[in-house]
């Protein structure tokens, strides 16, 4: 039984940090893709609309 619990939790903490990786790995790609698209089109920054105020500002990594 003691066997069971501990591959239990060893698989539970596999799973959340394979989470975490693909979390990680998402936003390193949004980043790549945006750093690409504004190095192609010569712009400074991309521009975000906030959703509460209605006002753009330049994307924050």
């Amino acid at each position: 039984m003691p066997q069971l619990i501990f591959f239990a939790a060893v698989g539970a903490a596999a799973l959340i940090g394979y989470r975490a990786l693909i979390r990680e790995a998402e936003k390193l790609t949004a980043r790549t893709r945006r750093a690409e698209t504004e190095a192609r089109t010569g712009a400074i920054g991309t521009l975000v609309k906030d959703p509460a105020t209605g006002e753009y500002r330049v994307a924050k990594d």
